[in-house]
């Protein structure tokens, strides 16, 4: 496993590291006892990142892990997490207000288990008024930086060009970091074209999402998958191709996510401990460079004109 540093924020993270969505239930119902197990095998494992929002199940994934963390010790892990989206009773909900965004942070200390935070982040900038991140919500996670509540800050956001615009928007060193998904993986890495640009800004750069939330997996997408039908037969096509050769193309996606030096972490999402060692084996095998363009021959035009380029 390798380890690099997010930006200039001294946190040295493992190259994959563990996204704790799936412990809110997200994506299909969990075992807690099964999920908190996943935590820990994560951990003792060697990946030191983990990262969670009170948005997960609403609140549900930020409760089961802090169930883990109050039995881990604090030096094993950095721990990062998110304001802005919410939700109650199957109900989304969004809040950028800097006084919400100061009470979250606090909420999710407690909920935690934890007495200060790593990383926050302001969650998925693209639902917000972005001028109020700038004037508002970045402000009041400076002043809990100041403070020592939290560590380090950052944004996060589908779109990278939402990322820029605001790091182009708030005085140096505001924004330390970005969490963008879904933009560097097999079918897409659209992330690459502006590493520049955020090294320019020192700001670090984690992944996320490198199966493209189904897209590259034998089992395929879900229903509510936004990706056109185009994309997805193409990516049905690369798993079949992957198959044939006897490596599993989230075995080549996993892989191909982590490839990069300049980015500091990729997150995958499991609440089954097999899985997350499967993961890990998969990070400390050579990857297969030649598939790689096999599949990206596959896949072809659709590379680059996917759903979340738009």
């Amino acid at each position: 496993m390798d380890y690099k540093e997010i930006g200039k924020t001294g946190m040295k993270v493992s190259s994959l590291s563990f996204g704790a969505s799936s412990l809110g239930g997200v994506f299909h119902d969990i075992r807690e006892a099964e999920g908190i197990k996943a935590v820990f095998t994560a951990v003792e494992n060697g990946l030191n990142f983990i990262d969670v929002s009170p948005y997960y199940g609403h609140y549900k994934a930020e409760t089961v892990l802090g169930k883990a963390l109050k039995d881990m010790n604090r030096a094993d892990y950095y721990l990062s997490t998110k304001v802005g989206r919410y939700g109650e009773n199957g109900v989304n909900t969004w809040d950028y207000s800097g006084k919400k965004a100061t009470e979250s942070v606090y909420e999710s200390l407690e909920r935690l288990h934890i007495d200060y935070i790593d990383l926050i982040n302001v969650h998925d900038i693209e639902f917000s008024d972005m001028n109020q991140v700038i004037n508002e919500t970045l402000p009041a996670l400076v002043e809990l930086r100041e403070k020592g509540v939290v560590k380090h800050v950052g944004i996060t956001d589908l779109q990278l060009e939402n990322l820029k615009w605001v790091i182009d928007r708030v005085p140096e060193g505001t924004v330390e970091s970005v969490l963008n998904f879904c933009h560097y993986c097999l079918n897409d890495d659209k992330l690459a074209d502006f590493l520049d640009y955020f090294e320019s800004k020192n700001v670090g750069v984690i992944n996320a999402s490198p199966l493209s939330m189904g897209l590259l997996s034998k089992r395929g997408v879900p229903a509510w998958h936004p990706a056109p039908a185009s994309l997805v037969e193409a990516c049905a096509k690369a798993a079949q191709h992957c198959e044939s050769k006897n490596y599993p193309i989230e075995k080549l996606a996993i892989q191909y996510s982590v490839s990069n030096p300049r980015i500091a972490s990729t997150l995958f999402s499991s609440a089954n401990p097999d899985n997350v060692l499967k993961n890990i084996e998969f990070v400390n095998e050579p990857i297969d460079w030649k598939l790689v363009e096999e599949v990206q021959d596959i896949i072809g035009d659709q590379k680059r004109v996917s759903w979340a380029n738009s």
